[in-house]
């Protein structure tokens, strides 16, 4: 069904749902005190770490880290989108979902689905072609010298894109307005210059590799040439419906054959993916002729904790790697694990494992070089270790990378690596990297222990002093998580977006969504951005143990604001007292 679906009808949905009996109904859990725990149903473990808890309206994982609401549970365990998981949600407690559409957006839509109806068309008539065209046998031949058979080319739905210029256009563009979709869609193209065909296909003499989205329809194709002609693969142009930056060949095909998908292997080609699926391997996906981004790893961690990137040794493949790792450093929050596999030289996908067979080939991808160890050797490789200047010259390299891992154990363990490799004090690093505060500034709050019984709200808090703005931020965030009408409440001075931290634009990021966010409780402010990078975040950080007393939460939320906005506050007259002394040493200059 088209349209939006209200925001208030999801809140209201979430108010309903029980995240208990919508969990309950998939995994068996077991009460413990007022939660209730299980074994994740996202990764394989002898020993409950999976936490449902009732209060909050989440669920967690401590082992593998995922975690959510109601919808959010359904989309990681039906392995689908928000939407579809609304409409899951809502069909399981007999809840029909209202839409709501703008006249563009219908218009869009009926668009976008002409488009989708031209491209299932075309790739019907390419499947047709491969079992009926005179010239099919030379196709037929190469795909069984790939050793690909009859039902894994079913299974992608394979197709033949015959020689010649107009055989698509005469078979389904018998109408200007059919002709108007398959110039719409990228099947044919326009060039008023040729005279001869101002009008032609687009593909032609091509093996033709349907591209599906993650619903299964035909988006896109690519097609190989048979032959020597250039270029050897084609893929379709942008349309509405296509952003090949976005796209992953195999995804479909991947969640259809494997129901809950553990890891993704990401290889180059289309043939790589389906020679792998041939060989009983059917967890991967090719980017679409560009590198790896981070819209597709953000895609790809929704669905499996662990991505393995697969390159030839050589060293252009340990290059396209790097900037692969580097693409995959912000989304490494813990739970999460990214691999490289490097292949002889010579081999791809496709040759390397009809060379050693599936077993070994499902074995190198098992051992294949963890992340941190790519890192660090690729960094070292560039540096002298055995001198103090190369030493301090990996920490230069290494410490701009660090810094764009998510806060966590992971980024701590990778800055404690780092401290054993150059000999540095792990404290210096940490200064450096921005997890430790670089001033001593004290104020009277702390949110670490409090001298107070927890479930006392009438003992007032009095927290030791600190110095760790970062730290202080995080509280802040998870005050606003318990209680997002505090913000509404406390006068924020905007001089603290002075103060650089990762955890002040994240703070902001949190105030600006509990402004904005039609949400008055925690589970309905989180539901409005799940499946987003913040999301994830928030939803780590809103699980943590909170000490605060309802009743006190706005007093320590307006303490913690008053202790940010006088660093804040002494920072700018510390810069604007350093600009007016730079200002008359250059002119005293003069």
């Amino acid at each position: 069904m088209a349209g939006f679906i209200p925001q208030s009808f999801i809140d209201d949905l979430l108010s309903r749902a029980d995240i208990v009996d919508v969990v309950g109904s998939s995994v068996t859990l077991r009460k413990t005190g007022k939660n209730y725990s299980g074994l994740c149903p996202f990764h394989q473990e002898k020993t409950p770490s999976f936490s449902v808890e009732p209060d909050k309206q989440f669920f967690y994982c401590f082992g593998c880290g995922k975690g959510g609401n109601a919808i959010g549970f359904v989309m990681d365990y039906e392995n689908i989108e928000y939407p579809q998981a609304i409409e899951s949600l809502a069909n399981s407690m007999g809840i029909e979902v209202p839409r709501e559409e703008s006249v563009q957006h219908q218009q869009q839509r009926e668009l976008n689905q002409t488009t989708f109806d031209v491209l299932q068309k075309a790739s019907t008539f390419y499947q047709q072609q491969l079992r009926q065209h005179p010239d099919k046998n030379s196709v037929i031949s190469y795909l069984k010298d790939r050793g690909l058979s009859g039902e894994i080319a079913r299974d992608f739905k394979l197709g033949f894109a015959p020689p010649g210029w107009q055989n698509l256009l005469e078979n389904l563009g018998s109408t200007s307005d059919d002709k108007k979709a398959l110039l719409d869609a990228g099947l044919l193209i326009e060039n008023p210059d040729n005279k001869r065909n101002p009008v032609y296909d687009r593909f032609r003499n091509r093996i033709m590799f349907p591209i599906r989205d993650r619903r299964g329809r035909v988006i896109a194709f690519g097609g190989r040439v048979i032959g020597d002609d250039k270029p050897k693969y084609l893929n379709s142009p942008e349309t509405p419906v296509f952003h090949k930056g976005e796209e992953l060949y195999g995804l479909y095909e991947a969640k259809q054959k494997v129901r809950k998908l553990e890891r993704i292997l990401i290889v180059e080609g289309y043939m790589d993916v389906i020679a792998l699926a041939q060989n009983d391997i059917h967890y991967c996906v090719a980017t679409l002729g560009t590198a790896t981004s981070t819209s597709h790893l953000q895609r790809l961690f929704k669905l499996v904790p662990e991505a393995v990137f697969c390159f030839d040794g050589d060293n252009a493949g340990r290059d396209a790697a790097w900037r692969a790792l580097q693409q995959a450093l912000p989304l490494m929050e813990d739970g999460r694990s990214a691999r490289f596999l490097f292949l002889p030289d010579g081999e791809d996908p496709d040759s390397q494992v009809r060379k050693i067979g599936s077993k070994a080939f499902v074995s190198s991808i098992g051992e294949a070089t963890q992340l941190a160890e790519f890192f660090f050797d690729n960094l070292c490789s560039q540096v002298e270790m055995e001198s103090l200047e190369g030493r301090a010259k990996l920490g230069t390299l290494a410490m701009p990378l660090i810094k764009l891992f998510p806060a966590g154990l992971l980024r701590q363990l990778i800055l404690d690596q780092l401290a054993k490799v150059t000999g540095a004090d792990l404290e210096t690093l940490n200064k450096m990297s921005g997890d430790k505060a670089t001033t001593a500034d004290t104020h009277p709050y702390a949110p670490v222990e409090q001298a107070r019984a927890a479930d006392d709200p009438a003992i007032s808090v009095k927290p030791k002093a600190r110095s760790n703005v970062s730290h202080t931020c995080r509280k802040a965030v998870n005050l606003i998580l318990l209680k997002p009408e505090i913000v509404k409440k406390v006068e924020i001075d905007e001089s603290i977006k002075h103060l650089e931290s990762n955890e002040i634009e994240l703070l902001f990021e949190v105030i600006d969504l509990a402004l904005n966010a039609p949400a008055s409780s925690t589970h309905e402010l989180l539901a409005s951005i799940y499946g987003t990078p913040i999301g994830s975040q928030l939803i780590q950080l809103q699980d943590r143990e909170q000490i605060t007393p309802t009743t006190g939460i706005e007093k320590e939320f307006k303490e913690i604001v008053q202790y940010l906005t006088s660093i804040a506050k002494r920072k700018v007259a510390q810069n604007t007292l350093l600009a007016e002394a730079r200002k008359k040493l250059a002119a005293k200059k003069q």
